[in-house]
Formats: structure tokens, sequence, C-alpha cells
């Protein structure tokens, strides 16, 4: 167990910490060091930090909609100001929305939030952060077509044309009848390819994904969530063999994706699944020609967006 001196030495980054998963992992954070506390809504970011400090914990809450390039860019400024010993990078913060919105730059939300926002998020800070420090992604198997629930409930996987298609809320034909899963699937396929792509382009950093399982007791978007999807997934096929086999709960994703984002091993460039094995993505988030495609178009479509 570690000492308070080496606790207060240490700080995490996590988004979406006010619900579900999030808020499991940064309670369970706390218990490494300061936690900076990344979300849109101040109240809630205020119960969080609430929380850990009756913990005997420590946390700073930064406000971001990570939809938003240009709240991510001030927010990303923030942190560095802060001037805390980061350790870890968790890009947690994810919806699945049954209805098609727009973000602030006008971008379907769900691509905005699950990978345009954390991509951004992750590039600013990368730079700033020390030798060793581990960056994760929470990702999801929803993207793999030929993952068994992922057949079962009649999902098509990441429907990817490209990084400006998918901006516009456009998916390849032939995908799921259940809305608002293409657009999950593609942004979750381009944030997992991403991570790979990193891995291999910066040594100095370690990346790594993380599929948390079929999860009950989170809500991806809140009110205008999946309300199908949730149902299925969280009460449905949780409980229900052989797709119990991925299920988890926010408490065992958080120790799965607190010990990885914790580890001071050097393991970069992997997936890792709801009991923190190694497992693989669909093909296409595998092949590093298209790693490197969704990280090129995506450098270039995000530097279009002036400060």
């Amino acid at each position: 167990m570690e000492n308070s001196k080496t606790v207060l030495s240490k700080a995490y980054i996590i988004t979406g910490p006010t619900s579900g998963i999030g808020y499991a992992t940064a309670l369970e954070l706390a218990k490494h060091g300061t936690v900076v506390l990344v979300g849109r809504n101040i109240e809630k970011l205020n119960q969080v930090q609430k929380t850990i400090l009756e913990m005997g914990k420590s946390a700073v809450s930064v406000v971001c909609d990570v939809s938003d390039i240009k709240s991510v860019r001030r927010a990303a400024q923030q942190i560095i100001e802060l001037k805390l010993p980061i350790a870890g990078l968790l890009n947690n913060a994810g919806i699945m929305p049954s209805k098609a919105t727009k973000s602030a730059q006008g971008w379907d939300m769900t691509f905005a939030t699950n990978h345009l926002g954390a991509f951004a998020l992750t590039e600013i800070l990368a730079s700033h952060l020390p030798d060793g420090a581990n960056v994760v992604f929470i990702a999801s198997a929803i993207e793999d077509p030929e993952r068994k629930p992922v057949k079962a409930m009649g999902m098509r996987g990441g429907r990817f044309i490209s990084v400006e298609a998918s901006a516009r809320g456009e998916w390849k034909e032939g995908g799921s009848k259940m809305a608002g899963t293409d657009a999950y699937a593609t942004s979750k396929q381009c944030i997992l390819a991403s991570a790979m792509a990193f891995a291999r382009e910066n040594p100095r950093l370690h990346f790594n994904a993380v599929e948390p399982g079929i999860t009950r007791g989170t809500s991806l978007g809140g009110e205008d969530a999946n309300a199908i999807a949730r149902f299925l997934f969280g009460l449905v096929m949780a409980t229900i063999p052989p797709f119990s086999n991925y299920s988890s709960t926010p408490k065992k994703s958080a120790k799965v994706i607190t010990e990885i984002l914790t580890d001071e091993s050097g393991k970069t460039g992997i997936y890792f699944d709801e009991k923190g094995k190694p497992m693989l993505g669909s093909d296409l988030s595998q092949d590093p020609k298209f790693q490197n495609r969704v990280v090129a178009e995506t450098r270039a479509f995000l530097s279009k967006v002036k400060v």
C-alpha cells in the first residue's frame, strides 16, 4: 500500500467522473493521488469532489464540455496551469443518445464527445505529461461487428466513411436499425484506433484502451441515452449466458481501469477487456493503415477549429 507521501506526489485526470463507471473510477483513483475531475456540470463535479475530500483524499474540478473543442482547449490549459504531477489521463466521458444532436461546433454530438474531444484533450496534454505517464481510453466492443453480443443485438459495428463524414453524422450504409448505435460504434472505433496509433507514435508515454464490458449502472447520455440499448445491455444481456461472460459493474470496471492507469510496468498499445486481460478489437481497428488514417484525418479536421 502506498504511503501518504507517494499518494500526494501523483495526480490523475478523468473525464466524465460524475456518474457510472467514471464516478466509481474517480473514487478508486483517489486512493492513489489527487484526482482532476473534468466534466461539464460544476454542481455534480463539486459533489464528487466533496465525496473524495470526505474520504480524506484530494481532488480538484475543471469545468469542460468534452464535445466542444474550444472548451477542451480551455480546460487543458487550466489543467496545465495547476502544475500537478500528472501520472495518468483517463478519457472516460462517453455518450450514446438515441437522437442525433449537434455539438457547439455543429458536429454530431456522439462523435464529438467520444472521439474528437478525447483526441483533442490527449493531443494538448501529451507534451505536458512526464515520461512514463499512462493515457487510457474507454473503448467499446460495439465497434466490432463480429463480437457475439453485437451480432445478437443487430448492431453492425463501426460504420466509418471519414472523419469529416462522421462529424456530419454520416455513416456507412447497412448499419444498425437501433438509433444512435452506428454513431457510438464508429466513434469508439476511431478512438480505439487512435489509441493504438498514439502508442506507436509516442513511446515516451503509454497509451492503452479498455473495454469495460456489459456494464449495469451506467447512463450513456443521461436522460437522452438510448433506452433500448441500455435496457438490453444493462438488465438483460448482463445476466444471460453466454453474454453474462462479458458483464461487469461500475465498481468492478473502476478497479480494472485504475489498475491499468496506475500501472508502472510500461505496457502500451494494449486493448484490455473487462477483466483486465488483453483482447482484440475489430479487424479494421487493428489495421495500422486505418489507425494512421484516423489520426491524420482527425488532426487535419481539428486544426480547422480556431481558438
